[in-house]
């Protein structure tokens, strides 16, 4: 199934280009907070500092797991035939090794009032990405990039900006869950500009995707 793996690098490519654009975007906007808000200058590189590490340790590393995890799981329910009990099944066996990669299970504390919730959000998350994905590694179609494997995934541009504004709902749902008590991180400090910076940073990035989506098919 030469198509298979063809879309399966396909997706994993464009997958780790987001990341990695996400990452830096992040740390421009903790830049951005730091220098006009009233941290002393003791505060502000320890914080810069623990970004840094995160964004190249746990949350790099848990991403890349996470983009494996969701595409081998697609892979896998198509090999074996595509059911929705089998999908059921690989969605549940492989639902804790994606949540044991989030951040959502890395820096939230697990005996928080709003840990449950957020648990199930990045439950939801799973399910619809792994949907996505399954979508996209079942195309047979001739196709040269990511772009094409959207047009033939998603016949129209509707189609595909409904299945986007319901990722981004469940982003913004997780970030919610967030802002109503950020004692729900286990951050030592810098709680709040962190939770800003993942606000403004949630906002670029949708606009951004938007972008691309219209480019996608309106430039086709």
């Amino acid at each position: 199934m030469d198509y298979l793996e063809r879309n399966y690098l396909i997706v994993k490519e464009r997958m780790i280009e987001q990341m990695e654009k996400s990452l830096e975007l992040g740390r421009k906007l903790i830049d951005t907070e730091l220098e006009l808000g009233l941290l002393n200058f003791i505060v502000k590189p320890i914080i810069k500092t623990f970004y840094d590490y995160w964004a190249k340790n746990e949350a790099r590393s848990g991403t890349l797991k996470q983009i494996k995890v969701t595409l081998d799981s697609g892979k896998q329910l198509l090999l074996n035939g595509k059911t929705e009990e089998r999908f059921t099944n690989i969605f549940e066996e492989n639902f804790p090794k994606y949540l044991e990669a989030d951040q959502t299970y890395q820096q939230c504390s697990k005996s928080h009032k709003n840990y449950e919730r957020l648990k199930q959000v990045a439950k939801e998350t799973f399910r619809n990405y792994l949907k996505e994905v399954v979508r996209f590694l079942e195309i047979k179609d001739e196709i040269d990039n990511y772009g094409d494997l959207c047009r033939v995934a998603f016949p129209s541009k509707e189609i595909a900006e409904q299945n986007l504004m319901k990722q981004i709902e469940f982003t913004d749902m997780g970030i919610k869950i967030v802002e109503e008590d950020i004692g729900i991180l286990k951050i030592p400090m810098g709680r709040k500009i962190i939770v800003k910076a993942l606000r403004q940073g949630f906002n670029l990035t949708k606009k951004e995707f938007i972008t691309s989506l219209n480019d996608t098919y309106d430039n086709k």
